[in-house]
């Protein structure tokens, strides 16, 4: 017959050695899957499958029997595996015969057992002294299935020592092949044992008739003696005798098994206080466990313990009892305030926080760790921003003479537009177009620039678990079910709706921080004085650049949108959206500042060349400038979801366009010196006709405002140029002539003032005439002049 499982394995046995019915704890593997595939269990060649409990397939209790040999292997067997072998083995002691008076320091184990001497048994559980065979014939155990034996005999059993015994049952299953002369057999065995336990009573009267006989006639005697006497005076020395006599006879008794006696009060004693440890132990041993499990951290054990505690001898008047409760109450008061200390500590996970709270509200910690923590929170977070902007001040003042510090670019921050600065020309003051520093400047930001990334990126950090600790606060999901049933909930969500307004100013106060931090930075005129103590303390040395003052733009917004997705709402938020209004606004300040600058130094790179059109590259590089400077503003004009227009007030609207028209005026400041006049009138020309005008159209398309103005005082200032650079060349040219005709002029006293001044159309053909005399005199020049 083929087996599924391993054959069963016993590898440990404690005790490994012991007298008769000891009780024995066996571990192994394959040592059966359930109480009924274990058929077999012998311990040093002892059958004890009787007294054997079946736990796991890696354990088995049962009790030494009455064993042959001395020392012998543990043998399980079982249907799924078959008989099994054994890697240890047990040794089975000799028991020393001890008598009623002598000491022992044997501990008897205290179980139930079966009262040979009053025939009373004391409740025979499955692991007490009980006869192998009570019919003392040989077992032979029958192939009858046990579901089917427990079909045929519902409610029954074959234990002998089960209330529900049924004699059919233990036959079938233990003598099912038995013959029937064995059977009779078995029938005289239980007879001769009926006999015995009815000898046994009389047997006992018999074994003291002698002594109740001797007392009997004694007693006789004195009584005979007594009344023979027939006097007072011998009745009571007889009597005195007696009581003599019995009273030495106590004396001696008590002399005798005093010490017996004392021993055996004591053993009592020592017993019923080992009875009662046993019972209450848990109790006796909470304060210590609260103790080892608090160092391990496993604070939900040290909360169900005490929870326990608390039910069992929270109102208990034994002083035993309510001195060990005192001290576990001490112990957990210790933990409570542990446990807040590690609420409050910062900085801290919001698994952790939520933890705790829910640790303190089953502990039933006073006050509100909650909302403690919730303000110790807002606190770190106030302590942290304003630590970043002292660090990157220090910093700068350190190391005011050396390179400013690399940029954080980190994995997780957000994507920066200093690529873009090395795909197009700078504008930082200073540079040109191709600018002659090294490439490296290119990964270093200014310190203001730095401390805005770290900045923000803080506040988007720390922020969202204060918000989410706070929603957790009001809907209740900080506790649990024991906090549910207790009410405790519902008074937190009470609270949560009380303080609504105390954590707003607490979310307006880190924005209120975050913005004014920024504005120190980068925007101190925007502070007052006492707010530029605190939240400045910048060397401004020089302005950022517009790229720079973009990025910070940049920055700011995507932080903006990362509280925006927590669900603050925009009331909370309105000062971060004036923080990025008035960035923007700057930024375009700077820009166009940083342009007219750029601009200036173009008339230092003008290399006097000209094309076939008559013109230098010098109106185009100034149409470029002004177009990059534009394009670079792009992303500051454009108007994420929320924000206002940067041209929204007139006071903004109004030194834009002054700057605008400042860049474009630029031009006419330029020393153009007495030299290449013609030239210079050349490219004036194609500015008014085609500069002035694209770049009027690209300052539409960004949606400037106050276009035709700008254009329009543009085009005079540039005309007024034109008009005076003409009227120097007129000046410069004619001066020879009028050099040599003056004398023939003034001959004869001629004088222009008594000449009509030309009008109408005498005065257009003058001009006609004259515009052809300069066409001519332009191309008959050479252009050697012009170098």
């Amino acid at each position: 017959m083929s087996r599924s499982r391993q054959p069963p394995l016993v590898t440990g046995i404690s005790p490994n050695e012991g007298i008769s019915w000891t009780k024995v704890t066996i571990r192994g593997e394959n040592l059966g899957t359930g109480p009924t595939d274990l058929i077999g269990l012998t311990i040093c060649g002892h059958n004890c499958l009787l007294t054997a409990e079946w736990m796991s397939a890696s354990k088995i209790v049962c009790r030494v029997g009455q064993a042959k040999n001395d020392k012998g292997d543990i043998i399980v067997t079982t249907k799924s595996g078959g008989r099994g072998t054994s890697t240890v083995s047990f040794k089975l002691l000799k028991p020393e015969k001890i008598g009623i008076l002598d000491q022992s320091a044997v501990w008897v184990d205290e179980m139930n057992y079966y009262d040979t001497r009053t025939d009373r048994n004391k409740g025979i559980p499955p692991l007490s002294l009980r006869p192998a065979n009570p019919l003392g014939i040989e077992i032979d155990k029958g192939r009858f299935p046990q579901k089917d034996l427990e079909a045929l005999f519902p409610g029954m059993s074959a234990d002998f020592t089960s209330e529900n015994f049924s004699a059919a049952w233990y036959l079938i299953e233990n003598h099912s092949t038995t013959s029937f002369d064995q059977l009779k057999m078995a029938v005289m065995n239980l007879k001769k044992q009926a006999n015995k336990k009815n000898e046994g009573s009389l047997a006992y009267v018999k074994g003291g008739l002698s002594t109740f006989f001797e007392a009997q006639d004694a007693l006789s005697a004195i009584h005979q003696k007594l009344e023979a006497d027939g006097t007072e005076k011998v009745e009571g020395s007889m009597t005195q005798k007696l009581e003599n006599v019995l009273n030495r006879a106590s004396n001696t008794a008590d002399t005798l098994f005093q010490e017996v006696l004392g021993r055996k009060d004591k053993a009592d004693s020592t017993r019923n206080a080992l009875n009662v440890l046993q019972r209450f132990k848990f109790l006796f041993n909470l304060p210590l466990n609260i103790e080892r499990n608090i160092q391990k951290g496993d604070y939900d054990v040290v909360i169900n313990d005490y929870e326990k505690a608390k039910s069992l001898f929270g109102k208990t008047e034994v002083q035993v009892f309510k001195k060990y409760y005192a001290e576990v109450e001490t112990r957990i008061e210790a933990l409570r305030e542990l446990l807040l200390n590690k609420l409050l500590e910062t900085p801290s996970t919001l698994h952790d926080q939520k933890r705790y709270i829910r640790y303190l509200s089953d502990l039933h910690a006073s006050g509100d760790p909650a909302w403690q923590c919730i303000g110790a929170q807002h606190k770190w977070i106030l302590q942290l921003m304003h630590n970043c902007k002292e660090s990157y001040v220090k910093d700068q003042k350190g190391n005011s003479l050396l390179h400013s510090p690399m940029l954080d670019l980190d994995s997780d921050v957000r994507p920066s537009p200093l690529g873009h600065l090395s795909q197009t020309a700078s504008l930082k003051r200073g540079s040109s177009f191709h600018s002659g520093h090294d490439d490296t400047w290119r990964y270093k930001a200014p310190q203001q620039v730095a401390f805005v990334e770290k900045l923000t990126k803080l506040v988007v950090i720390q922020l969202p678990n204060f918000w989410k600790l706070w929603i957790s606060y009001v809907n209740g999901s900080l506790f649990s079910e024991t906090a549910e049933k207790s009410g405790q909930m519902e008074r937190s969500k009470k609270n949560a709706r009380q303080r609504q307004n105390d954590f707003k100013k607490m979310i307006q106060e880190v924005m209120q921080s975050l913005a004014k931090l920024i504005r120190g930075a980068l925007l101190p005129f925007s502070l007052r004085e006492g707010e530029l103590r605190q939240y400045g303390g910048w060397e401004m040395k020089s302005e950022l650049s517009g790229q720079w003052l973009t990025h910070v733009i940049q920055t700011v917004r995507l932080s903006y949108e990362s509280l925006t997705a927590l669900e603050i709402p925009n009331d909370m938020l309105h000062i971060i959206q004036d923080l990025i209004l008035d960035l923007r606004v700057h930024c375009i300040m700077v820009t166009l500042q940083h342009t007219a600058e750029d601009v200036k130094r173009l008339a230092e790179k003008e290399d006097w060349v000209v094309d076939n059109e008559g013109l230098t590259s010098l109106p185009s590089q100034f149409e470029q400038c002004i177009v990059h400077s534009l394009q670079s503003l792009k992303s500051v004009l454009d108007c994420k979801p929320g924000e206002a227009s940067v041209f929204q007030q007139q006071k903004t609207q109004e030194d834009v366009c002054q700057l605008s028209i400042g860049i474009m005026q630029v031009i006419l400041n330029w020393n153009w010196g007495e030299k290449r006049l013609l030239i210079v009138l050349s490219n004036c020309c194609y500015l008014e006709h085609h500069t002035f005008i694209n770049i009027a159209e690209h300052f539409e398309k960004h949606s400037f405002q106050g276009v035709e103005k700008i254009t329009q005082i543009s085009m005079e200032s540039l005309k007024e140029l034109a008009q005076r650079l003409f009227e120097i060349y007129i000046e410069l040219k004619a001066d020879p002539i009028v050099g040599s005709l003056e004398p023939g002029i003034y001959a004869g006293y001629f004088d222009w003032k008594d000449c009509l001044i030309p009008t109408g159309k005498y005065l257009c053909n003058s001009c006609i005439s004259f515009k052809f005399v300069f066409q001519r005199f332009y191309f008959i020049i050479p252009k050697s002049l012009f170098k």
